[in-house]
């Protein structure tokens, strides 16, 4: 669906890209990571044709995506950035709407296929039940829903998300993202995630790509991508991998010598009869790192 080669990008006289390469098919979430400033922002920018490229082509099933107008390319591709700004006074429904802008021929009102669109993609985003609510009174999770939705409204064929999760808590990034992969999996889209937190980005993802100084140093399974070497490769920091006790997937931890870890107090001692498990054979948890 998704095919990018020989990519260069940047700004003014700044390069972040160089000749990156990626394909992404529909019905698959690839996760982009990769410590700041490597690029991961730009690289999306680039495929929501928001920045152009200076050199390489960006395909959307066979067609240069630079030979598109923009409101073709917003009918094929849909954004939704880590803080979407949205417009107060308005309700859930209003701002959802707003999706199917790039369908409508200038001064044209909605009719009643947009509204239908609209119905379909707040229940698929599960936020229907929110739709005459104003967006000001919304939850972090809750505007979240109503943004994918939006996004869902435009009926793209490839999603792009920029740190999805990044303001949201533990069990609102897991819905998140239990939402997104049902969307790419029912409706066939594909789409590409920047996600900093590497544990989710294996719980979640088909496949993740590794960037660094702007390419990509490797991509593949969760499990051949988020390795010690290579996460100590890009980000410089030292980490354990274990896997997941149900998904077999890893789970990054930092390495305790590198954060420096607690001394253990007489409030920790493990007394005779108790249940407590040594820290050295405890079961990791589920924690990303998030740099």
């Amino acid at each position: 669906m998704l095919t990018v080669r020989c990519l260069d990008a940047g700004y003014a006289d700044r390069p972040v890209l160089r000749g990156l390469d990626l394909d992404v098919a529909r019905g698959d979430l690839l996760a982009i990571i990769g410590p700041n400033g490597c690029g991961k922002t730009t690289l999306l920018r680039v495929l929501g044709g928001i920045l152009q490229a200076e050199r390489g082509e960006v395909q959307l099933d066979g067609v240069d995506a630079r030979a598109m107008s923009a409101a073709a390319l917003a009918r094929r591709v849909a954004v939704v950035a880590q803080w979407a700004a949205l417009p107060e006074r308005f309700s859930a429904f209003d701002v959802v709407m707003m999706g199917r802008t790039p369908h409508l021929r200038l001064l044209q009102s909605e009719g009643g296929h947009d509204v239908d669109v609209v119905r379909t993609a707040m229940h698929r985003a599960g936020c229907w039940p929110l739709r005459n609510r104003p967006i000001e009174e919304l939850s972090g999770g809750e505007r979240q829903r109503v943004v994918i939705a939006r996004a869902l409204a435009q009926e793209p064929a490839l999603l792009l998300l920029d740190e999805p999760t990044s303001h949201l808590d533990v069990q609102h990034q897991i819905e998140a993202f239990q939402l997104i992969l049902g969307l790419c999996r029912e409706q066939h889209l594909a789409a590409v995630a920047v996600v900093h937190d590497l544990t989710l980005a294996a719980l979640f993802a088909d496949r993740v790509a590794l960037m660094a100084e702007g390419r990509i140093v490797a991509l593949g399974s969760a499990q051949e991508v988020i390795t010690p070497e290579l996460v100590q490769r890009a980000y410089g920091l030292t980490v354990r991998v274990f896997a997941h006790p149900q998904s077999g997937g890893p789970i990054v931890v930092p390495e305790t010598t590198a954060v420096g870890a607690p001394k253990r107090g007489p409030s920790a001692r493990v007394t005779a009869g108790s249940t407590a498990t040594p820290l050295a054979t405890a079961e990791p948890a589920s924690v990303g790192v998030t740099p």
